[in-house]
């Protein structure tokens, strides 16, 4: 197996699965209509509901779904189970359960006047359903947004060189803002200057490091990576904090030779297991939590789109260039394009530490996005069902999105396959090889791998500051009735930033992954759980929706208490595990618990929805006594 082919493999279904199925869903089942008027254009105040070109709000849209669950998810999953049940999961999820929870929560939404999944839930289920679905959102997000920056936090202390590149989006994300809203400047010019500077920066980011196979960066050296890396030293002069056991050894901190197997490192003692926690990486976390106070609290013009427009372009760069290095390094150099890891391992791959991780359901939720992801339904139903022009454009910004995710969840299985590497390092190898093969070696492998690193970060980033800012809002409406601070927005961030710092330095990192990745999931399976009854309400075939979430349903429950027996049995009462990992353990329990419980309240409310429509529909259908 080989590169070229997971590119025509994804080509062919992508392609069939969106013109044979989901147009068909489109045309015959929701029946999308041009013709009618859209919240967006009939609340049009220029905040929320806003009516935007199909073109623009596509890349808005993709942009704010793509983060690291298409990456990590894909890259940890293959290094489980092999890279044919990852490509298998991939192309049937986005095909029939993907694009569909997408594409039917912003109809949805777009159907009952652009409100939320709660919103909607409220009317159609149980108002208990609404308030339950806060609790579980809440908590949801939470995870997410632990899981995504304790794996950047990990980076920019690992790389010195990814932390300007970070800093100048940021910076541009201000520029773009102004440019665009206040001074009015042409886009195309205002996107030239401000991409165009991002990149710079990116590349400028290890100027000067020499990078040598077996030894380590010379970060010192580097103009730019020097200043990063006197500030760690600095930072670090007293040693590491404490120290943590990661049963998994999946965790980003973990040094790896060249061959992928654990060696001795700055963070890690490959002797006893341990992942020195320095304070370096605490500051990292701060600033990453800062960078998603701006985006979670500034106006949505001023900052977080204009960072996300950027990431667009990073991001879409990016995939380009490494699917056309995909389809060109067999003919060119066909030793990089093949695969160097196992087809399939195991149903069951053994864990040294003894921890329980079946292919089912566990492949299921360690690939949280790219096949489909309740996140993506969430932030669709509350900001893409709002500036949805018209009806008709809701496919090709959902549906599309989602299948254009998808392309970047093959690129990941591509560039660990052809790497043999496992985490985050073989994401950025992989997309190094592949840059260096389509520039026909005119940029070296090693500096290639470096802006894999960034760019990386900056498709998580983009994501992240978005999380923040509807878990703030949600936090709002949830408790906002018992107190009122929390419907202020600077201390609802606050309050969920200090939490998810607390699962960051605590949480074992693959289970608090698999934790998030099931309750993603189940998000999902709550979404099309809605949609199903949506559905029944309108007397419209559900089969489309029902059918997936039974299935998710299923799936993302057996996993979250497959997660919650792992933690118990491999952290949570292990001796020798550091007291903070222990009480952070026992708080992932708690949250798996509170999630599998309050899915089941919401499963019984709405199977008794869906009863109800259903019995309602048979008794219009029956005809009345005879006299």
């Amino acid at each position: 197996m080989n590169s070229f082919w997971v590119v025509v493999v994804g080509a062919v279904v992508i392609t069939a699965a969106y013109n044979l199925y989901a147009k068909r869903i489109d045309r015959t089942v929701i029946q999308a209509d041009r013709n009618k008027t859209t919240p967006a254009r009939m609340y049009m105040d220029g905040a929320d509901f806003v009516p935007t070109s199909r073109f623009v709000l596509y890349g808005y849209h993709f942009k704010s779904i793509a983060a690291a669950g298409p990456i990590v998810g894909v890259i940890t999953a293959a290094a489980l189970w092999g890279w044919l049940p990852a490509i298998a999961w991939l192309m049937l999820g986005v095909s029939f359960i993907g694009w569909a929870s997408d594409y039917s929560a912003i109809m949805v939404a777009v159907r009952n006047d652009g409100n939320s999944m709660s919103a909607i839930a409220h009317r159609l289920i149980t108002p208990r359903t609404r308030t339950i679905l806060f609790v579980f959102i809440f908590f949801y997000l939470l995870l997410v947004g632990a899981a995504f920056v304790g794996i950047m936090a990990a980076i920019l202390d690992a790389r010195p060189d990814v932390v300007f590149g970070v800093l100048v989006l940021a910076l541009m994300g201000l520029l773009a803002g102004y440019m665009i809203y206040r001074a009015r400047a042409n886009l195309m010019l205002t996107t030239v200057v401000v991409v165009g500077v991002t990149l710079l920066a990116m590349t400028l980011g290890p100027v000067g490091v020499t990078f040598v196979s077996g030894k380590p960066p010379t970060w010192s050296e580097g103009p730019i990576s020097g200043v990063v890396n006197s500030i760690n030293s600095n930072v670090n002069s007293g040693g590491a904090m404490y120290g943590v056991q990661d049963p998994t050894g999946a965790d980003p901190r973990i040094s790896r030779d060249a061959k992928g197997k654990p060696v001795n490192g700055r963070t890690y003692n490959a002797a006893t297991g341990t992942i020195q926690v320095f304070p370096s990486y605490v500051l990292w976390a701060v600033f990453l939590l800062i960078f998603s106070y701006l985006g979670a609290n500034l106006p949505i013009w001023r900052f977080a789109q204009p960072v996300n427009y950027i990431g667009f372009w990073v991001t879409a760069l990016a995939i380009g260039l490494s699917a056309i290095g995909a389809l060109i390094a067999p003919l060119t150099d066909p030793a990089v394009a093949k695969f160097k890891i196992d087809a399939f391992s195991s149903f069951v791959p053994t864990q040294v530490t003894g921890a329980f991780q079946p292919l089912w359901p566990m492949l299921f939720v360690t690939i949280a996005c790219g096949a489909i992801s309740g996140w993506h339904a969430l932030f669709g139903s509350v900001g893409t069902a709002r500036q949805i022009e018209y009806e008709t454009d809701a496919l090709p910004v959902g549906g599309g999105g989602m299948f254009s995710e998808n392309t970047l969840a093959l690129l990941s299985l591509v560039a660990v396959a052809i790497t043999g590497l496992t985490g985050v390092g073989g994401f950025a190898a992989g997309v190094g090889n592949l840059l260096n093969v389509v520039t026909g070696g005119a940029l070296s492998v090693t500096y290639g791998t470096a802006l894999g690193f960034g760019v990386f970060v900056v498709i998580v980033l983009t994501v992240v500051q978005l999380v923040f800012r509807v878990m703030r809002v949600t936090l709002g409406e949830w408790l906002g009735n018992a107190w009122v601070g929390f419907k202020n927005q600077h201390i609802a961030t606050i309050i969920s930033s200090v939490v998810v710092l607390f699962f960051v330095l605590s949480g074992t990192w693959v289970y608090l992954w698999q934790l998030f990745g099931a309750s993603n999931q189940l998000m999902a399976a709550l979404s099309l759980l809605i949609v199903t009854v949506w559905l029944a309400a309108t007397r419209r075939n559900p089969a489309f929706a029902g059918i997936p979430m039974v299935f998710m349903y299923v799936t993302t429950m057996a996993a979250t208490l497959v997660t919650a027996w792992n933690l118990y049995k491999t952290v949570a009462t292990k001796e020798g595990v550091a007291t903070i990992s222990v009480i952070g353990g026992w708080a992932m329990i708690a949250v798996a618990v509170l999630l599998f419980v309050a899915a089941l309240v919401i499963a019984w409310d709405g199977w008794s929805a869906w009863a109800r429509y259903r019995g309602r529909e048979a008794a219009e259908a029956t005809p009345a006594p005879s006299a």
